[in-house]
């Protein structure tokens, strides 16, 4: 008398084991990968070029009492010029007058195009050639918060634009229902939700000013009006050690990093409120 027989067992590995073993081949990969690096680096020559204590300790307190501060200020008067100009591009865009929307098309387009450093010189050299005898309210300071404001705008403008459209259209009919304007309903219902939408990406702007900052130097500045790259190249060739650059990125990332943190909390807490 002759039985079924049962069916093989399946000796091959489940999925889940193929994508553990998969994980566990690219950590150790990885991890390798890392390890020769290190291994194969020249430790001693980079501590002796970028790591010198005393260098270091002769930076402070200059380093973030002038320079770091110059950065600041340079990066807020930057983000103020370019907000107010950025939502005003953002309404011209919107407007349903076809001069406005051509003009903020035309700016959005070319500010967005061009690399920071020539809208620098621009300011730098080419707005004295074109109006000689007129100077740009604040220095140095003044130019670097126009040079910076011209080209956030443009992103801000399209940043802004995105927000406000994302409002819901009822919002601002509801605004007219009550006898608000369109400009009263818009300043005071539409925009102000749309600030709440746009809040990350526009914090994330600030910190790439923070980091285009360090154009200032193609404006020519003073010892007094150096900035966290000026102040490090400068000591770095005083130096002749790197040094001093290192400490300058270190200062650069006490802000940007915080800054990230809460661009990304920000942006959770976005993602937890449309859910």
């Amino acid at each position: 008398m002759t039985g079924t027989q049962a069916p093989p067992r399946a000796t091959g590995l489940t999925r889940r084991q193929k994508r553990r073993l998969s994980r566990g081949a690219q950590y150790v990969v990885f991890v390798a990968a890392v390890a020769a690096c290190a291994a194969a680096a020249d430790w001693g020559r980079l501590r002796n070029q970028f790591a010198q204590g005393g260098i270091a300790r002769q930076m402070f307190p200059d380093v973030i009492t002038l320079a770091l501060k110059n950065t600041v200020l340079y990066t807020l008067s930057g983000f103020a010029v370019g907000l107010v100009l950025g939502m005003l591009i953002a309404l011209m865009r919107l407007s349903s007058v076809g001069p406005y929307r051509w003009f903020a098309g035309v700016y959005i387009e070319i500010f967005r195009g061009l690399p920071a450093l020539l809208i620098f010189i621009f300011i730098g050299v080419a707005v004295p050639l074109a109006f000689p005898g007129t100077e740009i309210p604040g220095g140095t300071y003044g130019k670097v918060a126009l040079a910076l404001g011209l080209v956030a705008a443009a992103y801000m403008a399209e940043t802004i634009r995105a927000g406000i459209q994302a409002v819901p259209k009822g919002q601002m009919e509801a605004a007219r229902s009550l006898g608000f304007s369109p400009a009263r309903a818009m300043v005071s219902v539409v925009v102000p939700q749309a600030f709440r939408i746009i809040l990350p990406p526009l914090t994330n702007e600030l910190v790439l000013l923070f980091k285009d900052s360090s154009l200032v130097l193609f404006l020519g500045v003073t010892l007094e009006e150096r900035e966290l790259s000026k102040f490090g190249r400068d000591l770095a060739s005083q130096t002749a050690n790197s040094t001093p650059i290192l400490v300058a990125g270190v200062c650069y990332l006490l802000v940007t990093v915080p800054l990230g943190f809460v661009v990304r909390r920000m942006e959770a807490k976005a993602q937890e409120a449309v859910k």
